[in-house]
């Protein structure tokens, strides 16, 4: 399925933080624009070390997915709400959040991730997950900086990087 007759789609990835948030509204933004919709996705797996010995939570797959799942539909319902002029597609995924992303997007218009997530160091400028992405996506990828400077209902004045574009 080629590009031009496929639906345009633009994939964002949503862990909760406030760089996926600002990417979230960045995408909805950017597909309004251009009369695509928007797949929301945020994914889960178990910490790398299960299996080798260290206690896990005791919780199942179906509860994971479904923690994820409210963090994704709280995100999206703060960030784009139901007045959103684009559909926003949310998907839970299982599995590394670079790969997972990697995936969803191969045939997107457009992946669109947060700078940093909750994960790696406060310090960091570009998350090991949007540095994965931007190497190896085969479509063209934006990272969103949460600045705190979005757009706010009395003002209607967006600022920062993300605003407007």
């Amino acid at each position: 399925m080629d590009r031009m007759t496929a639906q345009r789609r633009i994939v964002v990835g949503v862990d909760g933080s406030a760089s996926s948030r600002a990417a979230l509204r960045w995408a909805a933004r950017q597909a309004a624009l251009v009369g695509a919709t928007v797949e929301a996705v945020i994914t889960w797996e178990y910490p790398a070390v299960y299996g080798w010995g260290v206690p896990v939570a005791e919780a199942d797959d179906a509860e994971i997915a479904a923690y994820a799942g409210k963090t994704l539909a709280e995100a999206v319902a703060q960030e784009v709400g139901p007045q959103c002029p684009v559909e926003v597609r949310e998907r839970v995924e299982c599995g590394n959040a670079a790969q997972v992303l990697l995936k969803v997007a191969e045939d997107a218009e457009l992946l669109v991730l947060g700078n940093r997530g909750h994960g790696g160091f406060a310090g960091a400028l570009l998350g090991s997950v949007s540095q994965h992405c931007v190497h190896h996506a085969s479509c063209p990828v934006v990272v969103v900086r949460d600045t705190g400077h979005e757009q706010t209902e009395h003002t209607g004045h967006a600022e920062g990087p993300a605003a407007g574009r």
